[in-house]
């Protein structure tokens, strides 16, 4: 819960930067110069980029947190905790691959199932790759949430 707690905080101090910024736009919008409405509409759009990338961000951690707690409920969430680690905590790299070849083997198994993927995901994390792991748990997140049929 204290991820979520400083999520939320680091989201609301980006909200306060947001608004003194698009502040700082409107005054450069103002000043009726072009440089200075030029410069206006870029800082302008910083906030807008920086919400919707704070957004994603969160939309992510959200849907993956349900997807945990759904697989947490049917059991089907695997516990790491009996893994061998290293002094500094990490999971043994021999035994993070054992487990993540298992997930693997899963995915190759029932590929169109987000249960697995999400499973990969977190053998992904374990090994220590973090950008496949997010790869993956966006693969997982598609599997999970379809998009909606658009009429």
């Amino acid at each position: 819960m204290r991820t979520r707690t400083a999520a939320f905080v680091i989201t609301a101090a980006l909200a306060v930067y947001f608004v003194l910024l698009g502040g700082r736009a409107v005054v450069l919008l103002g000043t009726g110069d072009p440089v200075g409405i030029g410069l206006g509409v870029g800082v302008l759009l910083l906030p807008l980029i920086g919400a919707w990338i704070a957004w994603t961000n969160l939309r992510f951690g959200f849907t993956a947190e349900r997807m945990a707690r759904q697989l947490d409920a049917e059991g089907a969430l695997l516990d790491t905790s009996g893994l061998p680690r290293r002094p500094s905590g990490r999971v043994d790299r021999e035994a993070a691959d054992a487990w993540f070849e298992q997930r693997r083997v899963d995915v190759e198994a029932r590929p169109e199932d987000w249960r697995a993927w999400f499973l990969l995901a977190q053998a992904y994390d374990l090994a220590g790759d973090r950008g496949r792991a997010r790869e993956t748990m966006r693969t997982a997140i598609d599997l999970f949430s379809p998009p909606k049929n658009r009429a």
